[in-house]
């Protein structure tokens, strides 16, 4: 910035002043940008070409309140043009506020300058190079940019807001260094929500230190986010990448900074509080207001070292927050025991160099340290040579900084500010005695063989109940026998050749990266779910079944040869399977947009899905169900239809998958019973959750439910409304018999949807929920009623499980442990 004081010319600023005057008309309805010889005076404004943002002269206002604390006041700053609530996003002056009216202008030189009523210039643009024809405008992106126009490349700018953040990061913005110039893009806080002036913290991308996002208070570290390793900061998956928010990090010689990209419709930005949080918000346009979508500090476990060096926080911890790592001990005992861990932690036994060795903790933030060495080539294996050899390294640690599947990081001196988190930690091994790690080798050969003698009485009291179970499920219903027979019959017989490719363990092993937590994408009702990247490039989802996950063999070969012989393109694609030892996989296409749920349940992404979006999934389910119903070779019935079975491709075209539960139904058949009940409560209709009757209709109802879902985007399990206690199937029927049924739309459509349309969607997810199941229409009936206008449709009768919430005990116990962690159904008596 230039210095303060007078323009060069004394008769400058009058010249200035009455080359205002003349050019009042141009300037005054908000132009896009200023030129030589035009100005902004205080009653003036840009507007970005999109009318997306404004810059002009402002007041701050008290959080809340429409006063001002010192109306005389006044900045130069940018906020959202078509936002009712002003939200400031960059201020010019922040720290020499002006008094009274002032003026913004180009001097002699090219240079934006701000002055005041007297001339003085109290901001300046003071780019580094000059322009022939300079030219300032404010861009959509909420960049406002010196440039020259006889510049040809548009990208090119002399100076831009950009590169000095006030207290908010927008998309597109950059967070960090540029290496060659030693500009520092941070943000700063505001001093209090009415004063923009400079606050007490800073939020800044670590220069010298790991790649990470650090949160000062003055020159005392208080957050920080962990390294950057690939796609994510370490532990922080608030800032992970989603359909709406893609974080970006970029390190090489010229600069290394942070950035996000959002999607075009969604106004979304980072904001440093006064309090010194970090906070992204979203603007809602139905309640006119901003939304808080997270805040990156979490919890206690976020103040900087709480544990001191060696120690690991653990929020989670039932008898105190702060432990010590494997191997070491509180430096201050007493301390400790008053819950002072500012100590930190010391070895439990002296290192003796080339006598020592590494211990393995999992699920960590990665800690910080004042020494340390960062390399994005070096393997794991090497790191830890290289460790091992240097008598004053720590720890080590994989840091795959530029996604290549390399880097490593070593520590030197004290580990601090390591925490243990509950998901998406890293691996931390720490550099111990020779005689901790034989202690943790003898206590984990403890704990073997505790576990292998309690394995072993266990297996033999489960064999005898298994034996005793068998011979008396044989003996009291062979009804079972034909409940249990998973094999395709009828038409298509036991022995069909399926054809379908039978994969390696290994190489699925290989595309998982070993079934890494960073591949997980998901987690059915039978196991987890990963990405895997094939060798021939094809991404693939692979559904591995877990021990415990309650879907044995029969499940497997069900869901095998169902899927391989089903072809639709609202039905998901088998690829192949896996079968080694116990291990059990399905190998399906990749679907990059996840699960229905994963959308319409989250706010953050529920805005991707606009009315017409929301139309043609419901239009999809059902189309996929008729298939199954009524048009493929087999006649099935799904049985576990529900918003995290529904996959999206990458143009959200929705795919029916998990066939594990689906019941196959030879000639005319169209219902039947049984005594296991599969699925999920909140999908299931009655008949079938409490008497174990199902039929076509089953699936008719579990559709209505999801169609329900998508309009409202409100989960029918756990719906809570504060005026009564019905579900959301009962809401959606009072709601509808009051006449009301627009107030049951999801609000952030904000209106944009054809009424009928909506209204015959809100209507025929009633009808596919009646209690009866006769009542339900069929799927074919479900279709010509979504795509016929013209077509009458009947009044609902009332849902079947219309007020869930108010189950007497009596009702409730019959149902028995109908709901589990993943509310998946298996394994229970109907009455």
């Amino acid at each position: 910035m230039k210095p303060m004081g007078k323009l060069k010319s004394n008769f400058f600023y009058p010249a200035v002043c009455s080359t205002l005057i003349l050019l009042f008309s141009i300037n005054s309805f908000g132009a896009e940008t200023i030129t030589p010889g035009q100005s902004i005076n205080d009653t003036q404004t840009i507007v970005s070409p999109g009318k997306k943002f404004k810059l002009g002269f402002f007041t701050p206002t008290d959080t809340g309140s429409t006063s001002t604390t010192n109306s005389n006041v006044r900045y130069l700053g940018i906020w959202y043009q078509n936002i009712p609530v002003q939200t400031v996003v960059w201020v010019a002056n922040r720290n020499n506020p002006l008094t009274s009216s002032g003026l913004l202008t180009f001097d002699e030189d090219g240079e934006l300058v701000l002055l005041n009523q007297t001339g003085s210039i109290i901001w300046s643009s003071n780019s580094s190079h000059l322009a022939r024809r300079p030219v300032a405008q404010l861009l959509d992106t909420g960049n406002f940019v010196l440039k020259d126009a006889e510049d040809d490349n548009t990208g090119n700018c002399l100076w831009q807001s950009f590169d000095y953040p006030s207290d908010t990061l927008l998309p597109g913005m950059k967070l960090g260094w540029n290496r060659k110039t030693g500009l520092n893009r941070h943000l700063t806080s505001w001093k209090s929500s009415s004063d923009p002036s400079s606050g007490n913290y800073t939020y800044t991308l670590d220069p010298h230190g790991l790649p990470q996002l650090v949160l000062h208070k003055g020159s005392t570290k208080q957050f920080r986010t962990g390294p950057w390793y690939g796609t994510q900061f370490s532990a922080l998956p608030a800032l992970m990448a989603n359909p709406v928010f893609q974080p970006k990090f970029v390190s090489n010689d010229d600069e290394m900074y942070y950035s996000f990209i959002i999607r075009d419709n969604i106004i979304s930005r980072f904001v440093l509080s006064p309090s010194g949080l970090v906070q992204h918000f979203s603007w809602n346009n139905r309640r006119a207001s901003w939304n808080l979508m997270f805040t990156v500090q979490v919890d206690r476990c976020d103040s900087y070292g709480l544990c001191g060096a060696y120690g690991i926080c653990n929020i989670s911890n039932s008898t105190t927050v702060c432990q010590c790592m494997k191997g070491f001990e509180p430096r201050l005992p007493n301390d400790w025991e008053m819950l002072d861990w500012s100590g930190g932690c010391v070895p439990k036994n002296p290192h003796v160099c080339g006598n020592e060795g590494f211990i393995k903790l999992t699920g960590i933030k990665l800690p910080d340290a004042s020494e340390f060495w960062v390399s994005v080539s070096t393997s794991v294996k090497d790191c830890k040579e290289k460790c091992l050899r240097n008598c004053s390294c720590v720890a080590y640690a994989k840091l795959d900084v530029n996604g290549t599947g390399n880097g490593c990081v070593t520590w030197a001196r004290g580990l601090v500010d390591t925490r243990q988190v509950a998901e998406y930690g890293q691996d931390l091994y720490i550099r111990v005695a020779a005689s901790e790690i034989d202690n943790d080798i003898e206590a984990k050969r403890r704990n073997i063989a505790i576990t292998v003698v309690i394995s072993v009485f266990s297996a033999v009291i489960i064999v005898a109940l298994i034996s005793c179970f068998v011979i008396w499920t044989r003996r009291t219903n062979m009804a079972n026998q034909s409940d249990n027979k998973v094999t395709v019959n009828e038409e298509e017989g036991e022995d069909d050749d399926l054809e379908l490719p039978v994969y390696e363990f290994s190489s699925i092993q290989f595309a998982t990266n070993n079934f890494s937590v960073a591949n997980k994408i998901g987690e059915g009702g039978f196991g987890p779910v990963y990405k895997g990247d094939l060798h021939s490039g094809q991404e693939v989802a692979v559904k591995r079944l877990g021990e415990n996950s309650g879907q044995g063999l029969r499940e497997f070969k069900n869901e095998v040869i169902l899927i391989s012989k089903l072809q639709h393109r609202n039905l998901v694609k088998l690829l192949g399977c896996c079968i080694q030892g116990d291990e059990r996989m399905l190998i399906y296409e990749y679907m990059p947009n996840k699960s229905l749920d994963s959308l319409i349940f989250d706010e953050a992404t529920r805005p991707l899905l606009n009315w017409q979006k929301r139309s043609d999934i419901i239009t999809g389910i059902a189309r996929g169900l008729l298939y199954l119903h009524r048009d493929s070779r087999l006649r099935i019935i799904h049985r576990d239809l529900k918003a995290s079975n529904v996959l999206l491709d990458s143009e959200l075209n929705p795919k029916i998958s998990d066939f594990g539960m689906a019941r196959i139904f030879g000639g005319d058949q169209t219902e039947g019973n049984t005594k296991r009940i599969v699925g999920t409560y909140g999908y299931m209709p009655p008949e079938y959750a409490i008497d174990g009757h199902f039929s076509l209709k089953s699936d008719v109802f579990s559709f209505g439910v999801i169609v329900l879902e998508i309009v409202s985007g409100k989960k029918n399990r756990g719906f809570f409304h504060p005026d009564h206690k019905l579900n959301l199937l009962g809401h959606a029927w009072k709601l509808w018999s009051e006449g009301k049924a627009l107030e049951l739309v999801d609000e952030l459509l904000e209106n944009e949807f054809p009424v009928s349309e909506v209204l015959r969607c809100i209507q025929v997810g009633l009808l596919c929920v009646q209690q009866r199941p006769e009542e339900r229409p069929t799927m074919a009936s479900v279709l010509l009623m979504l795509d016929t206008e013209s077509t009458l449709l009947p009044e609902p009768y009332q849902p079947g499980f219309y007020a869930e919430r108010c189950l007497s005990e009596t009702d409730s116990s019959s149902l028995g442990n109908l709901i589990s962690n993943e509310m998946t159904v298996t394994l229970l008596e109907g009455r």
